[in-house]
Order: C-alpha cells, then structure tokens, then sequence
C-alpha cells in the first residue's frame, strides 16, 4: 500500500505526531505483529504527545523567562532557609488552581527570581500560560500603553494570564499613576489567576513604597491575604559561585597541560 499520499494528507492536516509514528511503524518490522487497535494506539499516543510539547514550547517562548529555572535544578544546600516541603508542596501548582499568589522575599542574591522562574515553569509544564517581567518594565509598559490607548488590551492580555511573575517588586516609591495602574492588574487578577512576588523590601515595607494610603490597602489586599510567603536569608549565592583569580588561573594552566 502507498503510504505517501496519506502521509502528505497528515502534514496537510498538520498532524505530524501521528505522520512521524506511521514512518516508525513502517521502519520497525516489529509493528507488523501488533493488533490494528493497538497500531491505533500508538498514532494517536505519538500525536497527543506531538501537541503537548508543541503547546509546552509555545507556552514556555511566551512566558519569557528570565532564567532557564527547573524545581528538579533547585539548590538546597545554601543555608538561605528555603523550605524543602513547601516548595515540594507549591510543585504540585495547586496554588495555580486555587489562584493563590505566591510572594518571594530575601536580599540580593540568594535566588529569589530563579525559584520564581522555576515555579513558574512547572505551572507551564502542567498546562498553564505564564508570563515574567520586572516591575518597572511593567509599569513601564503600563504607561507607555495608556499613552498610546492600548491600555485597555494591555490589561486584558495580563487578566488571562494564569502565573504573572513580577521580579523585583517594591524596589522605589511608586508613582499615582503606577500604583494605580498596578491597582488594576490586581483587581483584574484577584481570586481569578495566580501572580509571583520576588522583592528584596520586606512586605511591612510595601504600604510606604506604594505610597497612597488608600491605594496602597487595597493592592496589599488583593495580594497578600491569600499567598504562600517565602522569606529567604543568608549571604549572596553569586559570590559562592564566583571563581578565585589564583583558581582560575591553576585550572588554565591544567587545561594547557591537557591540550
């Protein structure tokens, strides 16, 4: 039986998973004793499997993440009091489903964005859209769309985000227009989507960063009641994995003597 016109059909109807699996069965005369039912199986397994890394792919270009960040790369070791059953607890993303927030504080360097990253990228491998940002590229963005009327759109695009990671959170007094705008990203997303947190301030701080009293209730509201909270400390992580000047030349010197 000519294969080719089918497979052409299958590329056509941008079935590729099932079109690739054909060629392997075609290939592999081991396929030839399977029953019909389960050759079936198989198509539409390698199929299914074919949309579900295309979509990850997809979901995973658009979140643009800062770091390429996995719960599985995560480094316990640093005493920087990171909770190994929490985290174990927020990779399971029901926190996602809940649409409970996630707040991420700590000083400079002991990881905050990537274990935001990383969280982040398992609610993308479990099926949900995300998006990473830092806050004043998003209040940026913000203004610069209510200048030129897109901000209504704007706002509908961070709406139906499920995970939105704002990085960097809290790092200068807002402006009116600031936190009013990110007033309305939290109203929109309030019990409706999930949002990460990573700020260096500590939370007790937010109500002066955010300046207006009334304003500064009603975000802290919306954001805060209902997150997981993860307070890091310890000495910076860069500077551990930073190499020494007499190491880096020993390990040149190793490497010519390889050469």
């Amino acid at each position: 039986m000519l294969m080719q016109p089918t497979l052409e059909k299958l590329y056509s109807m941008k079935l590729m998973g099932m079109a690739a699996a054909i060629r392997h069965q075609m290939e592999n005369p081991e396929t030839a004793q399977l029953s019909f039912e389960e050759r079936l199986a198989l198509l539409v397994d390698q199929q299914w499997d074919w949309r579900q890394n295309k979509a990850f792919l997809r979901r995973t270009k658009n979140a643009r993440f800062k770091l390429e960040a996995t719960i599985e790369d995560i480094d316990y070791r640093h005493p920087r009091r990171l909770d190994r059953p929490l985290i174990r607890t927020l990779s399971a993303c029901d926190w996602v489903t809940q649409h409970h927030n996630l707040i991420i504080t700590g000083p400079c360097g002991v990881g905050k964005s990537y274990l935001a990253c990383a969280l982040a990228q398992k609610a993308v491998r479990d099926g949900f859209a995300a998006l990473y940002t830092r806050a004043p590229r998003l209040l940026n963005d913000l203004a610069v769309a209510r200048a030129d009327g897109s901000f209504p759109k704007l706002l509908d695009r961070i709406a139906r985000i499920d995970v939105l990671v704002v990085d960097d959170w809290a790092m200068a007094p807002l402006s009116d227009s600031e936190r009013r705008d990110f007033l309305e990203i939290c109203d929109d997303r309030y019990r409706t989507r999930s949002t990460i947190l990573t700020s260096q301030v500590p939370i007790t701080h937010w109500h002066d960063q955010i300046g207006d009293p009334t304003v500064a209730d009603s975000i802290l509201d919306r954001l805060v009641h209902n997150a997981h909270r993860i307070d890091l400390a310890g000495a910076s992580m860069r500077k551990t994995k930073t190499i020494k000047p007499e190491t880096a030349g020993e390990d040149n010197n190793s490497q010519k003597g390889k050469a």
